[in-house]
């Protein structure tokens, strides 16, 4: 692969997701975001393996909820790929493997803090699993599916269908103020980045970004989430 970064070694990163590529060009090109590539022409970045990764990754979801809870009905195996299968959960993996140290950015985008996006994670973890996917076909790629995220399908069949949702319901066993939202959004108006600031009570609770508005509250939501029920095991121990 010609003008590719100097990165830290992949080494690192195999033995983090639990393969070794037979071809690290592979690796390299899952770790190269578009913003890289618009001040180095020439290779490709990691979107095309994005695409293949996000397919690979909700079929072996799938896969492994209907094999771990034969008794579920499809609604709510349908749930648990929703809550597992999204920008939220693959950027908390991507942070689990140190995914953000590897990943060729644009000085640009470095500089504001691009390695700890969520869009930005949750696109290079699937692009990881696109790789593994092409460099040794679906055993591997399931193998890697099912360490990095199996643990989180039994939590998921029974969990709240989402962030939103779940902070909405802990506010109000509370007693607490319904979330309120803020957006905004910088980007042109086909690649645009989205970032959501929500607050309880006047309180600011937590801040997320996404693809979407949707995947920004979701995100936001989250992070006020665990605060949130922080909060509320700190008060009960008391």
């Amino acid at each position: 692969m010609d003008q590719v970064p100097s990165l830290p070694p992949l080494s690192e990163l195999e033995a983090a997701i639990g393969h070794r590529f037979e071809d690290q060009n592979l690796l390299v090109g899952a770790m190269l975001h578009r913003s890289y590539i618009a001040e180095h022409p020439g290779p490709i970045s990691n979107e095309r393996l994005e695409f293949l990764g996000d397919a690979v990754l909700g079929f072996v979801v799938a896969d492994l909820s209907y094999r771990r809870f034969p008794d579920a009905p499809e609604g709510q195996l349908s749930d648990t790929r929703k809550r597992v299968v999204n920008a939220v959960t693959l950027a908390e993996v991507a942070r689990e493997i140190n995914l953000g140290r590897y990943l060729a950015l644009g000085r640009g985008e470095d500089a504001a803090g691009g390695r700890e996006k969520q869009s930005i994670l949750a696109d290079a973890c699937e692009a990881v699993i696109g790789a593994v996917h092409l460099d040794g076909g679906m055993p591997a790629a399931y193998g890697l599916v099912e360490r990095l995220f199996g643990d989180r399908l039994q939590i998921a069949l029974h969990a709240p269908l989402d962030h939103k949702t779940a902070l909405q319901e802990l506010c109000s066993r509370l007693n607490r103020p319904a979330p309120v939202y803020v957006l905004s959004s910088v980007g042109p108006d086909h690649d645009k980045e989205f970032t959501a600031r929500v607050a309880v009570g006047g309180r600011k609770l937590g801040n997320g970004t996404g693809k979407s508005k949707k995947d920004a509250e979701q995100a936001a939501a989250a992070v006020a989430l665990g605060l949130l029920s922080a909060l509320e095991s700190d008060d009960t121990d008391a």
